[in-house]
């Protein structure tokens, strides 16, 4: 396996396995331009050439980032590296400068054993909600906001 940026030859695969999980309603969808405008945020996760993992580390301020689109591909699951590509993820943040992470999902349990911690969407900046207010599941989409501080 080997845990790297990701490069533009990577999207399509990753918009898959995003979109995968996006059709059961498990994360929201993101447009293939979206994955291509935003590629420099991206980790991949490879193996023997295929794309299996994603996530993106989106930063939102000064202090603030947020884990973006984490998918690991079905017959991949279970073995460790969604937290691999959070760690990662995190990795980078630090290396910004920034030690607060926030998430929304739709599956907070996988985050909380990472120690991230449910707050209230309400205490996160505004200017995230400019994503939330543009999608077709505003306001009541039903994610769960995190957060963890890693300093």
């Amino acid at each position: 396996m080997n845990l790297r940026s990701a490069k533009v030859t990577d999207v399509k695969e990753m918009h898959k396995l995003v979109e995968r999980y996006a059709n059961n309603k498990e994360m929201l969808h993101r447009s293939l331009n979206a994955v291509y405008e935003n590629i420099q945020e991206f980790v991949v996760l490879e193996n023997e050439g295929k794309i299996v993992g994603c996530g993106a580390l989106h930063v939102s301020w000064s202090d603030l980032a947020e884990v973006k689109a984490l998918a690991v591909a079905e017959e991949f699951k279970r073995q460790g590296l969604g937290r691999k590509i959070v760690e990662k993820l995190q990795e980078n943040a630090i290396a910004l400068g920034i030690y607060k992470i926030f998430t929304l999902t739709f599956k907070p349990e996988f985050f909380i054993k990472l120690g991230y911690k449910v707050i209230l969407k309400e205490t996160l900046p505004r200017k995230i909600w400019n994503e939330c207010i543009n999608c077709y599941l505003f306001p009541d989409c039903g994610e769960v906001p995190l957060l963890i501080s890693l300093k």
